[in-house]
């Protein structure tokens, strides 16, 4: 009991002597007006040449390898094919014996977000050089409404992300319903280049929202073309689950895992994809972290209903057992929502993955430092939701799936990149190594080592939820926009240098949703025509 005071005052005397941050006033957000960035570079003008050849790579596309060389010229891929000539203005990487590959999208972030009192520690600077260091070169971050207006809260991102050094998208939240929020929803299609919306089904009292408008979001996101997106656990019973565990004493990080168990995740699954079934339209299940979830995904997809599932790269590789440490930090730094599974989780989310039960990996990278983690010294239900892996993603994944002879290289090129483009409606301009595609590249060495650890890597927290961790398959080189970022082990990034790309609506997920709905209508055989009896 004396020992667990001291660590409680020790902390509480840490959150006293802490000085939060904020991204604008960050060491990151002033390198705009300092006029530098990671490198020596310029603000917003990136160091190198704009033309690039990749020399004897192994060039993998998610549906093609070849051995070829790739010319790179003003952003955007001008070649691909063998023994391309060129002159001495162009800079030239031997690619021999290694993979060429598009850069990662990640399809799940969170940066400079305010959630539970506090804003994550990354924003859109160091996020997006961590993400460059680790073969990442473009993320869709969530924007979230400003008390409950799409407009308010997109302009506020748009300021966030004045600061990015590599490309990037916008997903939108939806906290509420009204008509308002119903005509907002428009411009953020039609203006905002938005063509995606997530829903909470959890977080009770603060984003969830109910059946009701869950059914009404559904509907306004399928006449629009916009994919809707849902974060699935019954919020209204881990409510009742985190006070079941505060009843017990249950107050540690342990408790996080323990309130909000697989079922709730695989009954918010269920309801979500059939509600989507009863409006027809498609369904992206975001960090699908459980067996339970898993399975409801499968069932739909099996009986032909458009469902995307999306495992996040810490529920492929770790259990929950961590949360379980005696040491309150180590515990708190794993704890998410959904939690992450009890050992067995992660090989059937790998066994998914492998299979097209799920199709493509993010992070929902939500990075928050010890002091931060530390406000629910007391009381898990105050510890901020959230681990890292921005950077991490594109290491992992090799090493989990491909090292292990789960998938193939072109399989890995699809989740980690192809399919992400498909989906959200930018490929080929993403996601390709195609002649006119954007020239966001990697080189990955196969037979090269890597170690996770969060004293080298780039994101601004003091932990990592991976330490320790090492592989096979290692990004030597990422190029993004057409310029060399990450070479050497060396960063070379400017805020200011990265653009944001619009995402236009009806995907290939909407292809032939139309006929469905005149198939459903000519089912019907109503209204059926009666003759009427005259009573008198």
């Amino acid at each position: 009991m004396e020992s667990r005071l001291a660590v409680s005052l020790s902390l509480v005397l840490l959150l006293h002597l802490s000085i939060f941050v904020s991204p604008a006033a960050s060491e990151f957000g002033q390198f705009c007006d300092a006029g530098v960035g990671y490198g020596g570079s310029e603000c917003g003008v990136p160091e190198g040449s704009s033309k690039i050849l990749i020399k004897g790579g192994t060039v993998v596309n998610a549906h093609l390898q070849e051995v070829a060389d790739v010319y790179v010229e003003d952003g955007k891929i001008v070649a691909v094919k063998p023994n391309i000539k060129v002159g001495d203005d162009v800079t030239v990487l031997d690619a021999t014996g290694k993979y060429v590959m598009p850069g990662g999208i990640d399809p799940h972030t969170h940066l400079a977000m305010d959630f539970m009192g506090t804003q994550t520690l990354d924003d859109f600077f160091s996020g997006q050089a961590a993400a460059l260091a680790g073969g990442t070169t473009m993320h869709i971050d969530f924007a979230l409404p400003v008390k409950g207006s799409l407009i308010a809260g997109i302009e506020a991102y748009e300021k966030k992300a004045s600061i990015s050094c590599m490309d990037y998208g916008f997903h939108m939240a939806i906290t509420k319903w009204d008509d308002d929020v119903s005509r907002e929803m428009e411009v953020m299609v039609n203006e905002k280049g938005i063509n995606s919306f997530k829903f909470f089904m959890a977080y009770k009292g603060a984003l969830m929202i109910n059946d009701e408008l869950l059914l009404q979001g559904f509907q306004k996101c399928k006449s629009l073309g916009a994919l809707a997106m849902v974060h699935a656990e019954n919020g209204d019973a881990v409510f009742e689950g985190q006070n079941r565990m505060i009843e017990l004493g249950i107050t540690g990080p342990e408790g996080h895992a323990l309130s909000r168990p697989a079922v709730l995740e695989g009954e918010a699954t269920a309801r979500a994809i059939r509600l989507a079934s009863f409006v027809n339209t498609p369904l992206y299940v975001v960090h699908v972290m459980s067996i339970d979830a898993m399975e409801e995904i499968a069932k739909a997809r099996q009986s032909g209903q458009r469902v995307i599932g999306e495992p996040v790269v810490s529920g492929l590789v770790l259990d929950d057992s961590k949360l379980w440490d005696p040491d309150f930090i180590t515990a708190a730094k794993y704890v998410m929502s959904p939690p992450i599974r009890a050992a067995g989780h992660d090989k059937a989310l790998q066994a998914a993955l492998s299979t097209g039960i799920l199709q493509l990996v993010g992070t929902d990278h939500c990075a928050f430092n010890s002091t931060q983690k530390a406000l629910g010294i007391d009381d898990f239900r105050k510890i901020p939701n959230g681990v890292n892996g921005i950077e991490e993603r594109m290491h992992l994944v090799w090493d989990t799936m491909v090292e292990s002879g789960k998938i193939s290289v072109s399989d890995y090129v699809r989740i980690t990149s192809t399919e992400c483009a498909r989906i959200f409606n930018i490929y080929p301009r993403k996601g390709a190594i195609l002649v006119g595609s954007d020239a966001d590249i990697i080189i990955l060495n196969p037979n090269s080592s890597f170690e996770i650890s969060a004293k080298s890597h780039h994101s601004r927290s003091d932990t990592n939820v991976f330490d320790g961790k090492r592989g096979k398959g290692k990004v030597e080189v990422t190029i993004a926009g057409g310029r060399i970022v990450w070479i050497n082990g060396e960063l070379k990034v400017a805020p200011g240098s990265g653009k944001y790309v619009k995402m236009p609506p009806f995907s290939y997920l909407f292809q032939g949703m139309d006929k469905a709905d005149a198939e459903y209508l000519r089912s019907l055989r109503a209204p059926v025509k009666r003759e009427i009896i005259s009573t008198v």
